[in-house]
């Protein structure tokens, strides 16, 4: 969640109208999502479309530095540290086979059975055929970079 803007917070750099936009649009979506009744869903079915949308985000703003080219440094740094994007999500991006990763409770040996990582990090071709794999923790169906 962004850091509340008061008259001391640092005042955005050049080219935050390129991307504010597309982040307030992406905040107000999660804010629709928190304030649902989620009567009807299993405690961590709840918090799915909120993962979701927080990648969202955060990967907008890693393409929009790295691929895109489109932002500068200061602005980039400057959205990382409002906390707009997850700079330990992007910085796993970074290195090779996390390229699609979906969120960072997939990785973490911690929250697993026998220290090992999620099901949707396994490549889809060294699964049974026609299985259907999902995530627990976020839903994704195969974050693995080596489809």
């Amino acid at each position: 969640m962004p850091k509340i803007k008061t008259i001391r917070t640092k005042k955005a750099p050049e080219g935050w109208e390129l991307i504010e936009p597309t982040i307030t649009e992406i905040g107000n979506q999660i804010r629709d999502v928190e304030n649902q009744a989620y009567s009807d869903k299993k405690k961590p079915e709840q918090f799915w479309e909120i993962y979701k949308l927080h990648h969202q985000r955060s990967r907008y703003i890693y393409e929009m530095y790295y691929y895109k080219k489109e932002i500068t440094r200061e602005l980039y740094e400057f959205c990382l540290q409002e906390q707009y994007g997850d700079a330990t999500l992007i910085a796993k991006w970074k290195k090779t086979g996390y390229e699609k990763l979906c969120c960072l409770h997939c990785i973490s040996k911690s929250q697993h059975n026998f220290g090992g990582t999620c099901i949707c990090r396994v490549p889809k071709a060294k699964l049974e055929e026609g299985k259907l794999v999902q995530c627990k923790q976020c839903g994704c169906r195969g974050c693995a970079s080596g489809d």
